[in-house]
């Protein structure tokens, strides 16, 4: 049984507590063959455990990159109306509309990381509510947009990359970071489209009441999404409940992407294990996100844009280590002593 199934805010919490791990004997074998290829043990560094981490969760000795989707979900948000943003909330239509003409950044990078890409956009037109009134969504709409989530991922998907896109969903998530993880909204809260100090201190303003008002109704991932999240950052963390159940690694990108994964760890700690960061953004709290939910990221270029961009030049470096893993002779193969 699959996510895609599940229809109620009680069936998404069992699916969250039961789920597959990875194959300790695939990583082990795949561990042994790092120990036997044309190189001092351990020489490529991370490119080693990237690959032996794949082998896990694939449950193959050598992993496939056959198969790389990258999703990007699109969503907008009640609370924009607040000013949190440079732009305003129409923009996130006009790009959505670009990633379809192959116009953006992440059609590029994805083509040359040799990923498809999948655009979804989730109710353009109606935006979520004004969370520092009420719940950004009612029950059915966050089931519906967990569902979307899940049921982006194509059937045969190996790699899964996951992005966003929705003008003042860094506030979204900021909040979604604050009531997952405690703190205040200073540490959380960063200049998102490039918004100035006062617009700073205005969005630190709004999420600080957002999550005052929601705070005793978040005893769950599911409540805090429902309350503060929207609708990609629910998509997206339906789409990693989703690959968890299918064994498929996830490389989440930024902030905002990890921020919606990484509320899955209010109810259950190894929610994550089958993911990983991409790079670690700009945004000032994705450091503090990246921290939290005890990950390294793969790069550090100084990036912010989002639109999972960041996973898409990661998946060039996964594509990397697992093309040395699998297609490199070993010692005897070669003919080379293991102990020159």
């Amino acid at each position: 049984m699959t996510f895609t199934n599940m229809n109620s805010k009680d069936g998404f919490e069992n699916h969250l507590k039961t789920l597959p791990n990875s194959d300790k004997g695939f990583s082990e074998l795949a561990t042994a063959r790092q120990d036997i290829l044309t190189k001092p043990q351990g020489s490529l560094g991370r490119l080693e455990e990237i690959a032996i981490w794949m082998a896990g969760w694939q449950h193959q000795v050598k992993p496939s990159t056959d198969n790389c989707q990258c999703i990007v979900f699109a969503g907008n948000h009640g609370i924009a109306a607040q000013g949190v943003s440079a732009f305003p909330p129409e923009v996130t239509v006009q790009m959505v509309e670009n990633f379809k003409q192959g116009g953006a950044a992440i059609n590029h990078l994805t083509e040359a990381a040799g990923a498809a890409l999948s655009v979804v956009p989730l109710a353009l037109d109606r935006p979520t509510n004004d969370f520092t009134l009420t719940a950004a969504m009612s029950e059915d709409e966050c089931l519906l947009a967990l569902q979307a989530g899940a049921k982006a991922i194509h059937k045969d998907t190996n790699i899964l990359l996951l992005g966003e896109m929705g003008i003042a969903n860094t506030t979204s998530a900021a909040a979604v970071a604050l009531s997952t993880f405690g703190g205040n909204a200073q540490e959380w809260v960063g200049y998102g489209t490039g918004i100035d100090e006062e617009g700073l201190k205005l969005k630190q303003q709004v999420v600080t009441k957002a999550v005052e008002l929601h705070v005793q109704n978040q005893n769950s991932s599911f409540d805090i999404l429902k309350t503060v999240g929207g609708r990609e950052l629910a998509a997206i963390a339906g789409a990693v409940l989703e690959a968890r159940h299918r064994s498929i690694p996830v490389i989440l990108d930024g902030f905002i992407s990890t921020a919606a994964a990484a509320v899955l760890l209010k109810d259950n700690p190894a929610a994550l294990d089958h993911t990983l960061v991409s790079h670690l953004s700009v945004e000032p709290g994705h450091k503090k996100l990246i921290d939290a939910v005890n990950k390294k990221p793969i790069l550090n270029l100084g990036m912010r844009l989002g639109e999972a961009s960041g996973a898409a030049v990661a998946l060039m470096i996964v594509k990397a280590a697992i093309a040395a893993h699998n297609g490199m002779a070993t010692f005897d193969q070669a003919g080379v002593s293991a102990n020159e």
